[in-house]
């Protein structure tokens, strides 16, 4: 009986898996950057990680707070330690969907223009956020593009005043990745 069970559980699940296609990464680029007249700063982080549902259009998105890499390692010890307190909030992630799905067919070569729509997790603080975004299909791949700027005292990051006018309040972001079918 235990085996009859199994076996239809099993089934189930690879009826349920094999209608909806799901694509990832684990190498998704998430760049930023914060720009004013006294000073420029850039990072890039080269191991974000993404799973899209293309039959419902959800997805996750994850990236290390440890990760961003800055051309000055003064600037990146101060952002893990002082800004974005990264032995505290490890991650950043956000929850969403593409809220447009319906017009998107992700099996069919092409570029279309999304709208991410979702949960974005900084720093401990939970914000719903739309963003726009681009998806290019080739080949059964998805490549993921989209800019969006995040707010500095939306998510808690105090800066201090002795550097306030060195970081911009709002911070453009990037995030480029190729997402790839899972194999089941």
């Amino acid at each position: 009986m235990k085996k009859v069970c199994l076996t239809f559980i099993a089934a189930a699940l690879l009826l349920a898996s094999a209608h909806a296609q799901k694509f990832m990464t684990r190498d998704a680029n998430i760049s930023f950057l914060s720009e004013t007249p006294l000073e420029k700063i850039e990072a890039i982080n080269k191991s974000g990680s993404a799973v899209l549902d293309a039959e419902t259009g959800r997805m996750e998105w994850k990236v290390l707070i440890k990760n961003f890499i800055f051309e000055k390692k003064l600037m990146q010890e101060h952002f893990n330690e002082n800004y974005m307190e990264s032995h505290k909030y490890p991650n950043a992630t956000f929850k969403g969907e593409i809220a447009n799905i319906k017009d998107v067919n992700l099996s069919k070569d092409g570029n279309y223009t999304v709208r991410a729509k979702g949960k974005m997790t900084i720093h401990g603080v939970e914000r719903d956020i739309e963003v726009p975004g681009k998806i290019t299909v080739a080949g059964g791949k998805l490549n993921v593009m989209s800019d969006f700027k995040v707010a500095c005292a939306d998510y808690n990051i105090s800066i201090p005043s002795v550097v306030r006018d060195n970081i911009a309040k709002e911070i453009a972001v990037r995030v480029e990745a190729t997402l790839t079918p899972i194999n089941r």
